[in-house]
């Protein structure tokens, strides 16, 4: 498989301060995407960041109080839509996107591919689709203009997983087994991470499961305060979500040389990627 990793919307300058002992610079955090093609599958796209609708009318689709926190560029360029065109593809040959949750920063692009079959933790799906909560996040992250136009969805529960270093597992309808959701809820209630097998090694697209590398390595921890308290406002399980971040840690620790791991946010794991692709 060719996977080809894409920045579907850049938003804020995040500064990390003097944390890191490797001084990082400044740099704006970012939907971090994948666009694998397959042989039998054809295109799968792995997030989808922000869609053309949000680009031309993201009051509406992406609402105030996220535009005002993210100050996102809605750069056209940066759509999930505008990079298949660049590669060379028609909208129509993206078959499937996995998405790890649903919120909004991960689900904009899905009008842009309406006859792409979506995967999803099935606990996510229903946690979106409810017209009530009392999260006091749930209008804010969960955006139905996102999904308006009825998409397919395959949603994925209890079934037996299969194992993968230590984690259970979940493969997806219509895919090759080089592609898994990997459940790591605690962000939201369906959370995954989502495998995909790149030659001899493993990525894992950890999501919004953490924010910054710093979190999860395993001999050089580091924070960032004022982007975790993000998280902490984000989140509906906090031990859960603290509990998968000790499971990548121990992860890394284990098979570091066979996977590597990254999240959907983080600009500096984004720049190691596109620099050596």
């Amino acid at each position: 498989m060719k996977i080809h990793h894409l920045n579907c919307g850049s938003m804020r300058e995040i500064d990390p301060g003097a944390a890191p002992a490797h001084r990082l610079p400044p740099a704006r955090a970012l939907n971090h995407c994948l666009l694998v093609e397959t042989d039998a599958a054809g295109l799968v796209l792995v997030e989808t960041g922000f869609g053309t609708q949000d680009v031309e009318r993201g009051r509406e689709t992406l609402g105030p109080t996220f535009l005002a926190r993210t100050e996102a560029l809605l750069d056209p360029r940066e759509t999930a839509l505008s990079h298949v065109r660049r590669l060379g593809h028609s909208p129509a040959d993206v078959r499937h996107v996995v998405l790890t949750h649903l919120d909004l920063d991960h689900t904009g692009g899905l009008p842009d591919f309406p006859q792409a079959t979506v995967h999803v933790h099935a606990d996510e799906y229903r946690a979106a689709m409810a017209t009530t909560s009392d999260h006091p996040e749930h209008d804010v992250r969960y955006r139905p203009a996102h999904w308006a136009h009825r998409p397919h969805w395959a949603t994925y529960g209890r079934q037996k997983g299969v194992a993968w270093f230590g984690f259970d597992a979940i493969e997806l309808d219509g895919l090759p087994p080089e592609i898994l959701l990997v459940p790591l809820a605690g962000h939201t209630r369906g959370h995954c991470a989502v495998a995909v097998r790149d030659g001899d090694r493993w990525l894992l697209h950890a999501g919004d499961a953490y924010y910054h590398q710093g979190q999860i390595d395993p001999g050089d921890r580091w924070s960032m305060p004022l982007w975790e308290a993000l998280e902490e406002i984000t989140e509906v399980d906090r031990p859960l979500r603290t509990a998968n971040q000790a499971r990548l840690r121990e992860l890394l620790r284990d098979h570091g040389d066979e996977v590597e791991v990254f999240s959907a946010h983080d600009p500096w794991a984004f720049r190691r990627h596109t620099l050596v692709s």
